[in-house]
């Protein structure tokens, strides 16, 4: 059952269409039935049709739903992934057109941040090689070129950072390595410049689906019209009002830019939302509407009004958290919500550290979501830097992790060195270290700690061949010497149990495949899009972006502030747009009760500051607003609810 404009969305295949899906209108839901609607009704093959989104997660329930909507043998081929994972299978099919060698590497943040600071001077400040790499990654955002960052640099710091840019691309070519923005950047290059090979990828790739197309940046919009071409066989799903990630390159323009490229552009708008209250949902209306908007909606639902929106002056932070804590523990007990119902939302993240020791003291559990992700921390990464140099000899990037962990004696310059002797033979770096012939032309201490690298992997490889890859997961654990680095590293026993632990979390992640180096290369490959592990039954604590396509029964958005909400920087910047539509966001969260909460005063440099209500608290409709100390009367009835309910919850424990 789709409602009118979500059937008109799925059924429009006659040119360029951009759907507004505003929150909770069903937007997943369009994109997978459209894919049904490509396959069974126009016959199109699964492999010609690419849906792309911008998580892994975002694109496995994409997946998943679109298996349950379709028989597997339909949707063999079907391209569901961001368009990261669609600019490596690119590279990986264009890989000599783009000047790299097959089995290419690709360097994560950490990789790519290490080798960047190596292309600058040793004495750079910190603030320095910070403000390079922002512009690099904003020229590669922007699909330019080393060369065409140079034209365009307009100040002497623009200067260094297109010299730095240069030098980063030249090493990554040593190692025969793209970084995360290459894998956008090239793929466009190489369209750009080459109409007849991006006549044949629209062959390739017949239809395209995008979902929360308001987060592109310049050069995926370009990427995306490159593939499209004239004919512009796509559907854009996303919401101007939640365009939230200009501060990592998103483009809200790319909304209005699409129009202007294709004048043929069909625009729906879905304005019934499934999720909020009646009220939660008039809040969020009133609130963007004092956005400028390129194309009006207004979201409306068929829910209840529900309860008042509860607006709370605190004291401080603590007496906040304290409050916070305390109405989680009441409407768990009195009405039987669980735990992870609840969300506490903040602007930035040191403001969960009150909540969380409120949230101890009363022994209420919790899950603040942007700690180190498990397959993040560093131990995890050594060990599978290890695996993939089994796996693909090729992958240079996995070998300078490993070669490190634990140090061999081999230091940065004997490593750039043994990268031109590789280099210059035509082989990886995982090769290179066990030739004599080359070892020979490095200092002695390092030629043998390389040498004793490579007998160590051969030795593991060999065992890959015959044995799943968990048994080689640990196998590898037992002689590469990680384990007795890290109890080194750590400073107690229980440190070292506890990371040993995540190591052997590895393995079990690893359990139920076949054996063989293919295998492994295969395992390896899927736990990059792993599921990270879902929190379980308990409060979720998390800045206001990482909400984004989350829903609660309860919401808390806490801090609201001026200076907080909307944040500082952002007001000084002249953001407030951006800022209105996060708090939009927050809002957007909640299905039934939603509180805002603020602080009268802030310690701040050692002072005690007053501080003001945020300025979007205005912005809401006074009628759906309960707020402290207004309406005496409606406090008074809240109040007796809360003391009725607590004696029925007591009545009903005595009961049992």
């Amino acid at each position: 059952m789709l409602n009118p404009p979500q059937a008109e969305a799925v059924r429009y295949v006659a040119g360029p269409l951009l759907v507004l899906a505003g929150a909770g209108s069903g937007k997943t839901r369009v994109i997978t039935e459209k894919i049904a609607h490509l396959i069974v009704e126009h016959g199109l093959p699964a492999e010609r049709i690419a849906a792309i989104t911008f998580t892994n997660k975002a694109a496995r329930e994409m997946r998943e739903r679109v298996g349950k909507r379709l028989r597997a043998e339909r949707i063999e081929g079907l391209q569901v992934c961001t368009f990261h994972a669609l600019g490596l299978r690119f590279l990986q099919i264009e890989h000599a057109a783009a000047g790299l060698r097959r089995g290419f590497s690709v360097f994560d943040a950490d990789d790519s941040m290490a080798l960047l600071r190596e292309c600058l001077p040793k004495a750079a400040r910190p603030d320095a090689v910070e403000a390079v790499r922002a512009l690099v990654f904003r020229a590669k955002n922007e699909g330019l070129s080393p060369e065409q960052a140079a034209q365009k640099a307009a100040s002497p710091r623009e200067r260094e950072a297109a010299e730095a840019y240069a030098l980063y691309q030249e090493r990554l070519a040593a190692f025969n390595a793209v970084d995360f923005d290459d894998l956008i950047r090239l793929p466009l290059a190489l369209l750009a410049e080459d109409p007849a090979r991006a006549a044949a990828w629209r062959e390739r790739i017949r239809y395209l689906l995008v979902d929360e197309y308001q987060d592109t940046n310049l050069a995926q919009y370009r990427l995306l019209t490159l593939l499209a071409g004239p004919r512009g066989a796509f559907t854009c799903v996303g919401d101007d009002d939640q365009s939230i990630y200009a501060w990592r390159g998103a483009n809200p323009e790319n909304l209005e830019q699409l129009g202007r490229d294709y004048p043929n552009l069909r625009v729906i708008a879905l304005e019934q939302n499934y999720r909020c209250s009646r009220r939660i949902l008039r809040a969020a209306n009133t609130l963007i509407a004092n956005n400028p908007h390129l194309h009006v909606k207004r979201l409306w639902s068929e829910h209840e009004e529900g309860e008042p929106i509860r607006v709370w002056e605190c004291r401080d932070a603590e007496h906040e958290a304290e409050r916070v804590a305390a109405e989680i523990g009441f409407l768990h007990q009195t009405r039987r919500w669980g735990f992870g119902e609840f969300a506490v939302l903040f602007r930035g993240n040191f403001q969960s550290r009150p909540v969380e020791k409120a949230l101890q003291q009363l022994r209420i559990p919790y899950h603040l979501t942007g700690g180190t992700a498990f397959l993040d921390r560093g131990e995890v990464k050594d060990l599978l830097a290890w695996l993939r140099v089994l796996a693909n000899p090729e992958d240079d990037a996995a070998f300078l992790r490993a070669i490190a962990a634990p140090r061999r004696e081999v230091g940065a310059t004997s490593l750039a060195r043994l990268a031109e002797l590789a280099r210059a033979a035509g082989m990886p770096l995982s090769r290179a270290a066990g030739q004599p012939g080359l070892l020979r032309q490095l200092p002695a201490r390092a030629a043998a700690g390389l040498a004793g690298f490579a007998e160590l992997i051969e030795g593991l490889r060999d065992y890959a061949l015959d044995h799943p890859p968990a048994a080689v997961c640990r196998e590898t654990l037992a002689r590469s010497g990680l384990l007795e680095a890290l109890r080194t590293q750590c400073k107690d026993e229980a440190s070292y149990q506890r990371r040993r632990g995540h190591l052997e979390e590895l393995a079990n992640w690893l359990e139920g495949g076949l054996g063989g180096l293919e295998a492994l290369a295969a395992q390896l490959t899927l736990l990059g899009h792993a599921d990270r592990g879902e929190p379980g039954d308990c409060v979720r604590l998390m800045s206001l972006h990482a909400s984004k396509g989350l829903e609660f029964r309860c919401v808390f958005v806490i801090g609201c502030e001026d200076g907080t909400l909307p944040h500082e920087a952002s007001l000084d910047e002249g953001r407030l747009e951006e800022e209105r539509r996060l708090m939009y966001v927050a809002i957007t969260r909640a299905r039934e009760l939603l509180v805002l909460s603020h602080s009268r005063q802030a310690r701040r440099f050692g002072e005690l500051q007053r501080l003001q209500p945020s300025r979007f608290l205005a912005e809401l409709p006074e009628q759906d607003l309960l707020v402290d100390g207004a309406d005496p009367e409606r406090h008074a009835e809240l109040a007796r609810t809360r003391t009725r309910a607590r004696l029925d919850a007591i009545a009903a424990l005595l009961g049992d």
